[in-house]
């Protein structure tokens, strides 16, 4: 249950939570549920609830089926490609204007982030693998103050996340790789050109496993 003590809005609350279940893959792709049964979930009223779906539903991240019910979107094989080239293009740019401000106290904290990451993969813990991959990314572009590319990344995020738990629960994280020590190294050698390709090539890392493990029929 939702506390009115909170000084959060309702919605905001509702919001954070759903976005959560779906980034982090509790809802899986062509998923429905109904308003009704988020209403009964959070135990909220249906404004709060409608409030969280219709942005979520802007975002990209769910859409409507009628009859008071939304869906997680199916993820086509043309649906991937755009989300590949939007990512592969957006991302790397934010990571290159963030290498630009970041501080070395930022770069430890990226480097503990990592650390973590590496234990959930150790341990077949594909959940937290995917809390921390997006702890870090988000934690990088932030440094990049934009506010026109990060609402971009977060909806891109938010329609990749699903699939991708799909991904890294049906194969396990055994093999997951990424390019994030390449990235912390650039950064603490302040090269933000080599920073950027890091990252593009720890994005395309991930869309290479998709490719070979899903099955788009």
């Amino acid at each position: 249950m939702i506390s009115s003590a909170n000084s959060t809005p309702a919605h905001e609350i509702v919001y954070r939570r759903i976005r959560d279940q779906i980034l982090f893959g509790d809802l899986a792709p062509g998923q429905a549920v109904t308003i009704q049964g988020l209403v009964a979930e959070f135990k909220v009223s249906m404004t709060p609830i409608r409030e969280a779906i219709r942005r979520l539903t802007a975002e990209g991240a769910l859409e409507f089926l009628g009859n008071r019910r939304v869906t997680v979107p199916v993820m086509t094989e043309a649906r991937f490609a755009e989300l590949s080239y939007a990512r592969l293009n957006i991302e790397p740019k934010l990571a290159e204007m963030a290498a630009k401000s970041i501080q070395k106290p930022d770069i430890d904290l990226l480097r503990s982030i990592d650390d973590d990451l590496n234990i959930a993969i150790n341990n077949g813990d594909a959940k937290t693998y995917m809390f921390e991959n997006h702890r870090f990314h988000f934690a990088l572009y932030g440094h990049a103050h934009s506010n026109i590319l990060m609402p971009i990344t977060h909806s891109l995020w938010l329609q990749f996340g699903p699939l991708y738990r799909i991904i890294s629960g049906k194969y396990g994280t055994g093999n997951l790789v990424d390019q994030h020590d390449e990235a912390i190294n650039a950064l603490r050698n302040s090269d933000h050109k080599a920073v950027a390709e890091a990252i593009r090539k720890d994005i395309e890392q991930g869309f290479g496993i998709v490719r070979q493990n899903f099955d788009w029929h």
